[in-house]
């Protein structure tokens, strides 16, 4: 279980750290009006917004524990969102590049653009956190690896782009990275098939 809570926080992490979004795109923005320093600094600031919203899913899901139908019913929520994440890496098509001219972005506006964004709150009440919660229920180690695991391959993935845009800009519409997602989409997929099985078994439709 630990193995496979590590592999999973590494797949979620760099599906989401390889995605088109508000935070990437400010990434690559602070890389090519300044530097890469700069795209450095915003990708981080996923390690400052999301503890607070770790905490309190955990705090609500630790309070719906006794009802297996609520938690069945977030983990199928959590299956369509994972699937939806797969669809979307499937279908990537490669980054679209911010002009260099656009108003310059800080740190702080990365980390306001990631804590107002809805993608961190639905992620952890309706994947991260119940992965987590099940995993602590069979090893106390499991979440911990979980949690290392997302966010070395969410934050290491947007370091990376930074590094990669810094020196060329063909590769967010070249062949690697739209193999990259596929793969990820592919992986993605499956793992929305997992979510769904836990999901009905939760519910009493199957013996799980």
């Amino acid at each position: 279980m630990t193995t496979a809570s590590l592999a999973t926080g590494l797949v979620l992490g760099l599906s989401a750290g390889l995605a088109p979004g508000p935070l990437l795109t400010l990434v690559i923005a602070e890389t090519l009006r300044h530097d890469v320093r700069s795209g450095i600094r915003v990708a981080l600031a996923p390690l400052i917004t999301d503890l607070p919203i770790i905490l309190a899913t955990l705090f609500v899901l630790s309070r719906l524990a006794q009802f297996e139908w609520i938690l069945g019913a977030i983990a199928l929520a959590g299956s369509a969102f994972v699937l939806s994440m797969g669809y979307a890496s499937l279908r990537t098509q490669g980054l679209a590049l911010p002009s260099r001219d656009s108003a310059p972005r800080s740190w702080m506006k990365g980390v306001l653009a990631n804590a107002l964004s809805p993608h961190p709150y639905l992620f952890w009440l309706s994947v991260g956190g119940p992965l987590m919660t099940k995993a602590w229920a069979l090893s106390p180690i499991a979440p911990v690896l979980f949690l290392g695991g997302f966010y070395t391959a969410l934050v290491g993935a947007k370091i990376l782009l930074a590094l990669a845009v810094g020196r060329s800009k063909v590769f967010l519409t070249g062949p690697a990275y739209l193999l990259i997602m596929r793969l990820l989409g592919a992986l993605l997929v499956v793992l929305a098939a997992v979510l769904l099985v836990d999901g009905l078994a939760l519910l009493g439709w199957t013996s799980g």
